[in-house]
């Protein structure tokens, strides 16, 4: 990074803290600009996987020819990006902490915008039958591969950026930036649904939330281009020994596991929320519910619109508190309420309706304001980008992104409205067990060759005030 020098500190003991009142005016602007790019295109993104979780039942005719199964079709096509993630994630994220986290977002926001646009200019199944779901499945794996390295980068190259005692407030923002692209998706398809009506939908108008992925992705694309790595990455790489990004991925297998199963668990319960509560859920709703399209729409635009208010104070306040207090009380909500909450959708009611989404969006808006300051900080610097990426796909591929189509099917085997409910119990049961083993990494530095919050002893010996829970000896 050019603009912002790293502070010294001494060969021996903790890394310094770095605080946001003694950077300089260009270090903060640095910091600023540094996480709008981070934001943007991981909005672009979630756009993406907005659109289509919106459009699933536009695409099962369309897409898929309408028949019985198109609907469990559709959501195969959104789960097989998830299939590839893992790989995606073991080649940019190594490659990632080997030659640059901006280097690497910059490639996975071209590659996420030109596939998703290509989507809208796919033939239609009664044009030319099963090809048309084949080239979907094939745009969706080069989502997928570049969707590895995209999430974990932004995260990681924000947290970086991040002064410490504020890393909770501006990693936020990038959460906020995942909502955003959500929130735009679902007023862009209700809006369409709205104006033109389903049978406008059907004759063509569904291919134009896919096409403004391309002049979007390109405005992220220019703000990513002018961005820098930072210092706690130029620290790390000048002192780093390895040769390889294979030798990274070696290094992170062997030598951190237990910080990738940590990773592992409470991606289950996040991204099995997020995609149940965020994509799955206007499709369980109308398919499930027999909810009208524009009202399921309206429904979770409106949850999303308040999490947005919420997210970034919430971020704010686990610097002061720390980011342990918020996660456990995720975890343990969505083990506790997730099947009430899902009782409420079953009553008919617009008001309990409206409460049950609300309960969700409480427990994951929890979650999405701590896990870009709380993830990348499970790993040291010179294996960070590899272990997030790796753990978190991994996770992701399992049950995560394939919650909606696991859930469809086991509620046309069933004939349970409930599973939805039990489905994320379990999530907030493992997620609740790996937060339990984590560090409190609020207010401590991302620099050094440990894990953040394993020198919280060493920190205590000098004199410093920690936040929260402090880890013993190692």
């Amino acid at each position: 990074m050019t603009e912002q020098t790293a502070p010294a500190h001494p060969e021996s003991g903790p890394p310094p803290i770095t605080r946001e009142i003694d950077l300089s005016p260009v270090q903060r602007t640095t910091v600023r600009k540094s996480v709008m790019g981070a934001m943007a295109g991981n909005a672009i993104e979630w756009f993406d996987y907005g659109i289509y979780g919106y459009l699933a039942v536009h695409l099962s005719t369309q897409i898929f020819g309408g028949s019985e199964d198109a609907i469990l079709w559709t959501l195969f096509g959104f789960a097989v990006s998830f299939l590839v993630r893992p790989l995606g994630g073991a080649i940019l994220g190594p490659l990632g902490d080997r030659i640059g986290r901006q280097k690497v977002l910059v490639f996975t926001i071209m590659m996420i915008s030109v596939a998703t646009a290509a989507i809208g200019l796919l033939p239609t199944f009664e044009q030319v039958g099963w090809l048309a779901p084949v080239l979907l499945f094939l745009l969706r794996i080069v989502q997928g591969f570049s969707a590895g390295g995209e999430y974990a980068g932004a995260a990681v190259y924000m947290a970086e950026h991040a002064p410490d005692d504020r890393r909770g407030f501006w990693g936020s923002f990038l959460e906020f930036g995942t909502l955003l692209g959500f929130s735009l998706a679902a007023i862009l398809v209700t809006a369409l649904e709205a104006i033109v009506g389903s049978d406008g939908m059907e004759a063509g108008w569904w291919r134009l939330p896919f096409l403004l992925t391309l002049p979007l992705g390109l405005i992220a694309l220019a703000m990513r281009a002018r961005l820098h790595e930072s210092a706690v990455f130029e620290e790390a790489k000048e002192q780093d020994t390895r040769t390889s990004a294979w030798q990274t991925l070696r290094d992170l297998v062997t030598q951190q596991p237990k910080q990738l199963l940590k990773i592992m668990g409470i991606t289950i319960l996040i991204n099995t929320a997020f995609y149940l509560v965020l994509t799955y859920m206007p499709t369980f709703l109308q398919t499930s519910l027999d909810m009208d399209g524009t009202q399921a729409g309206l429904m979770l635009v409106g949850v999303q619109l308040v999490m947005m208010a919420v997210i970034i104070p919430m971020g704010a306040l686990t610097d002061r508190i720390g980011r342990r207090p918020l996660l456990l009380t995720a975890a343990i909500g969505f083990t506790l309420f997730s099947v009430p909450a899902v009782m409420l959708l079953n009553t008919g009611n617009l008001v309990l309706q409206v409460l049950g989404l609300a309960i969700f969006g409480l427990f994951l808006v929890m979650l999405l304001c701590n896990i870009s300051a709380s993830l990348p900080a499970l790993f040291p610097t010179t294996v960070r980008y590899a272990g997030f990426a790796l753990g978190y796909n991994v996770a992701t591929s399992l049950l995560g992104g394939p919650a909606g189509l696991i859930n469809e099917a086991l509620i046309e085997q069933t004939g349970s409205t409930l599973v939805p409910g039990f489905y994320m119990t379990v999530a907030g049961i493992v997620g609740l067990l790996a937060i339990l083993t984590f560090n409190e990494t609020a207010g401590r530095s991302l620099r050094g060759d440990r894990v953040p919050g394993d020198d919280d002893q060493d920190r205590l010996a000098i004199g410093e005030a920690l936040i929260g829970k402090v880890a013993k000896d190692r």
